[in-house]
């Protein structure tokens, strides 16, 4: 099974905080684990203006400012644009399945402060990151469901509701979904 390109919407008996109601993109998937970026926690104490002056970047009049989140718990001092596939930076961008693109170069920063770049984007500190196996466990564990990516959602300027949208996009009304999961 190859997750990448899908959602993982996490299930309200999540029993880690720092996933409990995440919408994750998956942006690789292999045998030897699983790296993706969570889309719905944005960091409310540091901007991405405030990111571009750390990095000496200038940004242009027409320069853009896009939401920074919590991407996950793994090299939290390591920034990642998830953005929309219009954008590629030669050979530092990855193409994630369903139109998505994610580059962790300087280049696609310098592009957004000057009002350029990808059509659609987010920066997420630190990624969630799964060993070999790890994912697969969770979701037969019922952790996790997987859902189809849409950008509508991902980029979204709505965090607190990206949750809930998931969940609806999939048929399920968040409000009968059970906090104990079982087996058949």
């Amino acid at each position: 099974m190859d997750l990448a390109g899908k959602l993982m919407v996490a299930m309200p008996a999540m029993g880690d905080p720092r996933f409990e109601r995440s919408v994750i993109l998956i942006c690789a998937h292999s045998d030897e684990g699983a790296m993706g970026l969570i889309v719905n926690k944005p960091v409310t104490d540091f901007s991405f203006t405030e990111l571009l002056a750390q990095l000496n970047i200038s940004k242009h009049e027409k320069g853009r400012d896009i939401r920074v989140h919590f991407g996950g718990p793994v090299e939290r001092g390591r920034g990642f644009v998830l953005h929309s596939s219009d954008y590629a930076s030669g050979g530092a961008t990855t193409q994630v399945r369903g139109g998505f693109g994610m580059t962790a170069t300087l280049d696609v920063l310098e592009a957004l402060a000057q009002g350029e770049g990808p059509r659609q984007a987010l920066l997420a500190l630190g990624y969630a990151g799964w060993g070999p196996g790890q994912l697969e466990a969770e979701i037969a564990r019922n952790d996790w469901l997987i859902a189809d990516a849409a950008g509508e959602l991902i980029f979204s300027g709505q965090d607190s509701t990206k949750w809930a949208g998931a969940l609806r996009r999939m048929g399920i009304d968040p409000i009968t979904l059970s906090p104990s999961a079982g087996h058949a």
